[in-house]
């Protein structure tokens, strides 16, 4: 996807202060049952074509406004992916913004998962 110079400017300088994680490692913690939550932050289309197999969805346009009923839990471990791992990166610093304290961006995104051949669902 070409994306415009500014917006991966922002991205990058999200990405500073964002850890992320890899799509091989989300897979392995899958298969061994590690208790965390997946969110996807892609748009509702996209949601309904495909997902990530027991993933939430709560997109990006409404994750902010959303997030604290979904998972109150401001320690709880939370993954986010989104179509390449770009919006996935900002969402991850607007919720270290809001005060949650172990969030991830999975590196790749749902490209990443379908490349490695990880579980989906629709």
């Amino acid at each position: 996807m070409d994306h415009s110079p500014r917006f991966v400017a922002l991205v990058e300088e999200s990405k500073k202060r964002t850890r992320e994680v890899s799509t091989a490692d989300i897979k392995a913690r899958l298969e061994r049952g590690d208790r965390f939550e997946l969110v996807d932050v892609r748009e509702d289309s996209e949601w309904v074509a495909g997902h990530i197999r027991g993933a939430r969805h709560l997109g990006r346009g409404v994750l902010e406004r959303d997030v604290e009923k979904a998972i109150p839990d401001t320690g709880a471990e939370i993954v986010l992916y989104c179509g390449g791992g770009y919006r996935s990166a900002l969402a991850a610093d607007s919720l270290r913004q809001m005060g949650y304290t172990h969030v991830l961006s999975m590196a790749g995104g749902w490209r990443a998962w379908q490349s490695l051949g990880g579980p989906t669902e629709r």
